[in-house]
């Protein structure tokens, strides 16, 4: 398994599942090992989803633990779903950081998102992807080469924008992002016109937070991921926030702490039409300078 692959969405719902029937069953790993000539350790890595479960482990499994009807076509169709190789497999690159926020956006249903420093990267052209891409090369070396393998990975994430099933996003935008010049001026008003037409679109909203108006939550960026259940299995809200660095917080009582923070920043934020408004207008003042 490539080292930046990570555990999809899939994968851990199967694990935390197939760790809850065990201990409904009263079993310990080494029992479970011992019924299915397995070791230990085998039993760890498939529910702490740290290797590809099998889909005749799942099976054997689920055997052992006495699960039959609509429970067990469920989760034989988790399995299976569990099994398909994720596209950002090819980009070993990328690390397992990376990897995962990719792996946790492909399964989601819902994102919030709060942005205080660039447009969304979900929501941002190719051009102003490369440049915020490129940014980074003032705390590591980028080749070109890396530059445009990150920049096309970043334009295939928003693939879950598009299909049947599209990710629902919404964004709350401050303000300093539209005026904030990350390249030339001819790409910030692109940027903000792609913006403002994805912001039309049934699954995307954006809204702006003025800065003239009241910023009673000064934390910093932020997207929290929200995951309905499937196949009968639930799996919890996820924060990721980003810097320099990756973090994941997936406590309740966290990810409940930032989707009130997302709920006040949105109420205070301008409503769909002015945003809208607003974006045309920057877009125009950027325009202007090209």
């Amino acid at each position: 398994m490539s080292a930046s692959r990570g555990p999809t969405v899939r994968q851990r719902r199967l694990g935390i599942e197939l760790r809850r029937l065990r201990e409904l069953k009263s079993m310990t790993g080494d029992e479970v090992a011992s019924r299915l000539s397995w070791s230990t350790a085998k039993v760890s890595r498939l529910e702490n989803a740290r290797t590809g479960a099998r889909v005749g482990d799942v099976a054997a499994l689920l055997e052992l633990y006495g699960v039959t009807g609509t429970q067990l076509s469920e989760l034989m169709t988790l399995a299976q779903d569990a099994a398909e190789r994720g596209w950002w497999e090819d980009y070993p690159s990328i690390g397992p950081d990376y990897a995962q926020l990719i792996a946790l956006e492909a399964d989601a249903g819902r994102a919030r998102c709060w942005e205080n420093l660039v447009v969304p990267g979900l929501l941002q052209t190719e051009a102003y992807a490369r440049a915020v891409i490129r940014g980074w090369e003032v705390v590591a070396t980028v080749p070109p080469t890396e530059l445009e393998r990150l920049t096309k990975v970043r334009m295939l994430r928003q693939q879950v924008l598009r299909g049947p099933h599209p990710l629902a996003l919404d964004v709350v935008l401050d303000e300093s992002v539209l005026w904030r010049r990350i390249s030339d001026p001819a790409t910030m008003a692109d940027q903000l016109t792609a913006l403002r037409g994805a912001a039309r679109e049934p699954c995307v909203s954006v809204r702006i937070l003025p800065l003239r108006h009241d910023h009673p939550i000064l934390g910093s960026s932020f997207t929290l991921l929200e995951f309905a259940d499937q196949h009968l299995v639930p799996f919890p809200d996820v924060v990721h926030t980003e810097s320099l660095t990756f973090s994941y917080l997936t406590s309740e009582a966290e990810t409940h702490r930032y989707r009130l923070a997302h709920e006040r920043m949105k109420a205070d934020s301008l409503d769909h039409h002015a945003s809208l408004e607003l974006l045309a207008e920057m877009a125009a003042r950027w325009r202007a300078k090209a």
